[in-house]
């Protein structure tokens, strides 16, 4: 059987609990574009990060219980992400599939790993604690678990070196959107699924 990859590539999720309420859509085929709102502003200065240097147009909308705390926003900010990618991504034929990016934020220096091969797995390796603004540093693995699962994806997250709280995120964050944009590529006519198998998963 041949596979085509849509070259018009979107996705958008929907997603409302008793703890948040969000909307994300994303254009694969897209400029960068971004238009992120969450109640956490460090969060949305990530989100951005991912999607410009992913080069996705992204629209991200939506609020949580934030008076408990942030962990059910992000979580479920990862979860929205990695559903909207994936949608869009539909059945990954003649994707890139594998990819790797470095980014250098200052001092900090992260490498993000991605395989889009339908096994989700993390490994994180991000040595983070204490606030960022007002956002506990701790909770971000909550959204990179999330993203792995929802999006299909083995992620190796790596920071090499760092200091400041801000650098290390924003590093893994960049990294990430530059991997995404390689791994989310099509290549060879978008025909075939990438797998010696024959599918993935």
């Amino acid at each position: 059987m041949r596979w085509r990859c849509d070259l018009n590539r979107v996705g958008e999720i929907v997603r409302k609990s008793k703890e948040t309420q969000l909307k994300a859509g994303v254009v694969l085929e897209g400029r960068g574009r971004v238009k992120v709102s969450t109640g956490l502003a460090f969060v949305d200065h990530m989100l951005e990060q991912v999607a410009r240097y992913g080069g996705f147009d992204l629209t991200f909308r939506g609020a949580g219980d934030l008076q408990v705390d942030s962990h059910h926003l992000v979580e479920d900010a990862g979860i929205v992400l990695g559903e909207a990618l994936s949608k869009a991504l539909g059945d990954r034929a003649g994707i890139t599939r594998f990819a790797s990016a470095y980014a250098p934020l200052d001092e900090a220096l992260a490498r993000v790993v991605v395989d889009l091969g339908k096994r989700p797995y993390l490994s994180y390796n991000v040595p983070l604690r204490g606030r960022i603004g007002t956002l506990e540093s701790e909770v971000l693995e909550e959204f990179w678990k999330a993203l792995s699962i929802h999006l299909g994806a083995t992620m190796h997250v790596d920071v090499i070196r760092g200091r400041n709280r801000h650098h290390i995120a924003e590093a893994t964050f960049k990294a990430l959107g530059l991997a995404l944009r390689e791994a989310m590529a099509v290549r060879g006519g978008g025909s075939g699924v990438p797998s010696s198998k024959g599918l993935l998963g």
